[in-house]
């Protein structure tokens, strides 16, 4: 099992804030900051070139054993094109999923089939999914509200409010969004079903910047990804970005063809 990091005042005062936050400061219906911070996110995720990361991924679940993947993400944001190939642990090598122009796939190099899987698909039967690995495209599917300055714990943050565009192929409909008022950092994401109930709670604790070339500018990406899952309240599910490399990928990399090769 490889090394998870340890950063637990940080989760814990996250937490904490989820259940104790101070009055929030009135300043809702400012829908244009709530906009622009939400653009800022975004612009701040994406990256004009390629993208690599080597992911590590654990999921906790009461009275069952742990599941521990290692797998491998690789991006490119312009043409809206992800590639997640899972390397351990050895039952699941091989095994990845492909984003093409909004269409999510899953391969199993055991069957050797292709499946067509839903923006809820649980990845690797974890409580993430697709977006937690992908670029941040949240104002382009979303409409945004300002709800209001909060405290969430140590940090002021602005809690905005996010409404699925009509035709946007999203997991959920509604989402709320705590943001850093000092640094811009997203905090703390929840997910609501039509339905109104809440499905996913998720904490950032830790962002991290790097020189993107190809974008001439900063290339921010959270190092850890914290999932809760609110249905089924005993499974959570932990992601790390161990490495990140920008360097141009070979030429198609983000083809069926190439994911069934590595399996070979």
């Amino acid at each position: 099992m490889l090394p998870l990091p340890v950063r637990a005042p940080i989760v814990l005062s996250l937490l904490a804030a989820a259940l104790l936050s101070s009055p929030p400061i009135a300043r809702a219906g400012d829908d244009a900051l709530a906009l622009q911070l939400v653009q800022e996110v975004d612009r701040r995720e994406k990256n004009s070139g390629d993208y690599k990361a080597l992911v590590y991924m654990e999921q906790k679940e009461k009275d069952k054993s742990d599941l521990v993947y290692q797998l491998v993400v690789y991006r490119r944001d312009e043409d809206q094109k992800l590639m997640l190939l899972f390397l351990k642990p050895r039952t699941e090598a091989g095994k990845g999923y492909l984003r093409l122009d909004r269409n999510l796939f899953m391969y199993d190099p055991i069957t050797g089939r292709w499946e067509r899987r839903t923006e809820r698909e649980r990845i690797g039967g974890t409580s993430s999914n697709r977006r937690d690995f992908d670029d941040s495209r949240w104002a382009e599917d979303y409409t945004v509200s300002y709800v209001a300055g909060e405290k969430l714990g140590a940090f002021a943050v602005h809690h905005v409010k996010l409404d699925a565009r009509p035709g946007a192929d999203v997991a959920f409909p509604t989402v709320h969004h705590w943001i850093d008022q000092a640094s811009g950092n997203l905090l703390k994401v929840e997910e609501y079903a039509l339905s109104g109930r809440k499905m996913r709670t998720v904490y950032y604790p830790k962002w991290e910047k790097m020189f993107s070339p190809s974008k001439g500018a900063d290339l921010y990406f959270p190092r850890e990804i914290r999932v809760f899952d609110e249905v089924e309240r005993d499974r959570r599910t932990t992601i790390v970005i161990q490495e990140v490399d920008l360097g141009a990928l070979a030429p198609g990399i983000f083809t069926k063809a190439w994911l069934e090769s590595k399996s070979r």
